[in-house]
């Protein structure tokens, strides 16, 4: 069963930066999507980004342009860089990833908050 961890959210101004990372318990080689969910409070969670194995990358609209979804494949990580942070992207961001292991279904890890001030 894969495990995920995710680190880096905390507190920044709007306008700021941050880079999230998440660590993968099993060979990201072997995963058919990468991807980072997050939930703000009230609301519905939403794909933030996928990174296919193949290296092919999607966005969120209201992210895009913003937001960079990479991967370590020898360390076994994943990354969210996010830059030009609006308060609207205050939420719980998750790591999840997708697999023959996982039966194409999300895995999910437990999630590291992420709060941009105004």
């Amino acid at each position: 069963q894969v495990q995920l961890v995710e680190s880096g959210g905390g507190l920044v101004q709007a306008g700021g930066s941050l880079k999230l990372s998440c660590s993968v318990s099993v060979n990201i080689a072997s995963l058919t999507l990468m991807g980072w969910h997050r939930q703000a409070p009230g609301k519905e969670h939403e794909l933030v980004a996928s990174l296919a194995s193949s290296g092919s990358a999607g966005y969120l609209g209201s992210v895009k342009g913003r937001f960079t979804i990479s991967r370590d494949t020898a360390k076994n990580m994943v990354y969210l860089q996010m830059n030009s942070l609006k308060p609207e992207d205050t939420a719980v961001y998750y790591c999840t990833v997708q697999s023959a292991d996982t039966h194409w279904t999300w895995a999910w890890g437990l999630g590291t908050q992420v709060t941009v001030s105004s």
